[in-house]
């Protein structure tokens, strides 16, 4: 499922995975389709991290999301993570993503990620910090009530699931 601000200014990947760790069907494919001439180096990318997958849990993997650099730190990213993990919690799944340096693993952990294992250190790279996020439930006293969201900018997003995609509307 692919989310995208109306003006495509923030994207984000997010791919269904199953019960093991396993990519899903197609996911060559989908790779090449989307990274384009880095799609080898992102390949050799997921290589490294096997085995830090969860397993035994269906989760949807946040493969990709970017959102451009004039655009950043206006909540967009914020809204289109709010409202997927909004259609997560509503379903009980949970989700997976690997940041890419501490300042993005500590934004994660204020969207309710935990570290899933230790960093993974890449050949001649940076550390990558794979991370889960549990679904919340009905009980829990910040569960989103809707896949409606509205950022702390104004940024309002709202996914269908139906449709599988995500749109968004700039500050009312």
């Amino acid at each position: 499922m692919v989310s995208t601000t109306a003006d495509r200014s923030a994207a984000a990947l997010w791919v269904p995975v199953g019960l093991g760790p396993e990519q899903p069907d197609g996911f060559d494919e989908r790779v090449a389709e989307i990274a384009g001439p880095w799609a080898e180096r992102f390949m050799i990318f997921e290589h490294e991290l096997d085995g830090h997958y969860p397993t035994g849990v269906a989760y949807r993997y946040l493969a990709i999301l970017a959102v451009r650099p004039d655009r950043q730190g206006q909540g967009i990213g914020t809204a289109l993570l709010d409202a997927h993990h909004a259609i997560l919690d509503q379903e009980g799944i949970a989700a997976y993503l690997k940041a890419s340096d501490e300042r993005t693993r500590d934004i994660y952990l204020r969207h309710d990620y935990a570290d899933y294992g230790s960093p993974v250190e890449l050949p001649g790279g940076p550390f990558v910090y794979p991370m889960l996020r549990q679904p919340r439930t009905a009980g829990d006293p910040v569960c989103l009530p809707s896949v409606d969201t509205v950022s702390r900018h104004g940024w309002r997003a709202s996914v269908s699931p139906d449709v599988g995609q995500a749109l968004m509307d700039g500050p009312s």
